[in-house]
């Protein structure tokens, strides 16, 4: 079973396929060749009428590269693979620091570099 991954900061760009790489403030101990499954919430799944919130699957990704970067280095390429081709290196950077309690733009971070398993427009079948 593979690990889970949360993405939803970013599920439009995962369904859409147009992320392929991520930045996290964790997952230092990632390598390439391991298989992710992407999932809308993994943690904080709240409780509804005694039962847990489903867990969403979106799809598998093999993990292609794992390298730990200070996120103020991000490049405009880099800001277009995360998925946000209408922000610039600054805005996102910003952004990222936002939603990422004690991030800051000098913060090193691990960036993950993945494959879509599921071939674009194909269903992932669980």
């Amino acid at each position: 079973m593979s690990r889970l991954m949360a993405v939803s900061l970013t599920e439009p760009q995962v369904r859409d396929r147009s992320k392929t790489v991520t930045r996290r403030t964790g997952w230092r101990n990632l390598r390439a060749g391991q298989r992710i499954t992407l999932c809308r919430k993994v943690m904080g799944r709240r409780r509804r009428d005694g039962s847990v919130e489903p867990l969403v699957r979106i799809t598998d990704v093999e993990i292609l590269e794992v390298t730990p970067e200070r996120l103020a280095d991000i490049t405009r390429d880099e800001v277009v693979a995360e998925g946000f081709p209408e922000m610039n290196p600054q805005e996102f950077v910003e952004f990222f620091c936002r939603t990422h309690r004690g991030c800051t733009p000098d913060s090193t971070v691990t960036r993950i570099q993945w494959r879509y398993l599921v071939p674009d427009g194909q269903e992932q079948l669980w």
